[in-house]
């Protein structure tokens, strides 16, 4: 990454209308009211398994698929940000269902948009169980759309992936994202309009524009993770999606535990490189909006990082547990 690029004119989440830290205080709030919840999926008791929910939408990422037209992959998107939450507790996902919600519902357009959901649960190995199409007019702006999902998995209680035995000196394994993924498109869609470029231009530095660059559809994990898990090793998982690696990592450790993450252990996609740019905004802000990369990381015992990186295709050593609470880069 560039180096911290100050100054007043630089570009926040904030600014773009989305304020993390409302929302952890939400979480502390709603944690008062039902105790258990603030992981990344919810667990219901069931003999001697847990089942594990989660449920999430896409956002404004559904901004740009209005403007590019790009509706095919957006559901897979839908699917990844639930499933992906839930496989970091070792639980296999069972089902999906989705919520499709327009002004007049346009037949073709969410033929598209439900084939990507059944293309999200196929990489995921879930049904897809059902769902809801609502048509509300004069609620949603013509040609709009809105989504959310849900899906539930399961696991083993004797298998739960808690971070419970996490202890300074593992190691943190990160899995490569094929960009944006499905959070900060508030920040992103006004980064692009300050740049003066149109999702049609070519993405500086490579050989996709703009629009295709951003719409690239979130990597479903699960197969890939619960195959890591099953060689064993793996004490932590953390989702790497709003509030990137500042607020995620420190979701999985044990209270008195922190991490170091390894600056340039990772190839940066060339997309994070133009937003900041574009955006001048600087790396503290870029770290804890977007995953940089990154979309999931595995706190994995030093003994078993060996094998898991060999095994585990693309994925980088990018840093370490410490004591302390806090991210640290060096």
């Amino acid at each position: 990454m560039s180096k911290e690029s100050g100054g007043s004119t630089g570009l926040t989440y904030k600014d773009a209308g989305v304020d993390i830290d409302a929302g952890t205080e939400l979480v502390r709030r709603i944690a008062k009211m039902a105790p258990g919840i603030g992981g990344f999926g919810g667990f219901f008791p069931l003999g001697d398994f847990y089942l594990v929910a989660g449920t999430d939408g896409v956002g404004t990422k559904l901004k740009l698929a209005f403007e590019t037209g790009i509706h095919e992959t957006i559901g897979i998107d839908l699917v990844a940000m639930s499933v992906n939450d839930i496989v970091t507790s070792g639980a296999k996902p069972l089902f999906f269902l989705d919520y499709f919600a327009t002004s007049h519902l346009d037949v073709d357009l969410a033929e598209k948009v439900i084939k990507g959901i059944v293309d999200g649960c196929q990489q995921s190995d879930c049904a897809l169980l059902g769902g809801e199409t609502a048509e509300m007019p004069d609620f949603y702006a013509k040609d709009e759309y809105d989504l959310s999902g849900f899906a539930v998995g399961i696991v083993k209680k004797d298998s739960v992936i808690d971070g419970k035995n996490i202890v300074a000196g593992d190691v943190l394994i990160g899995l490569p994202s094929s960009g944006v993924h499905s959070n900060g498109f508030s920040l992103v869609r006004r980064v692009l309009a300050r740049s003066g470029l149109s999702l049609k231009d070519q993405l500086p530095g490579a050989a996709v524009t703009l629009g295709e660059a951003l719409m690239a559809p979130t990597v479903i994990y699960v197969k890939q993770v619960l195959d890591i898990i099953g060689k064993g090793g793996v004490k932590g998982i953390a989702h790497i999606t709003g509030g990137g690696f500042t607020d995620n990592i420190l979701r999985v450790f044990p209270k008195g535990l922190g991490a170091v993450i390894y600056n340039n252990s990772w190839n940066l996609p060339p997309v994070f490189k133009w937003i900041q740019q574009a955006g001048n905004i600087e790396n503290a802000e870029m770290r804890r909006t977007f995953n940089m990369g990154i979309g999931m990381v595995l706190v994995v015992s030093k003994e078993a990082s060996q094998r898991i990186l060999e095994d585990a295709n693309g994925a980088y050593n990018i840093g370490e547990v410490v004591n302390g609470e806090s991210v640290t880069y060096s």
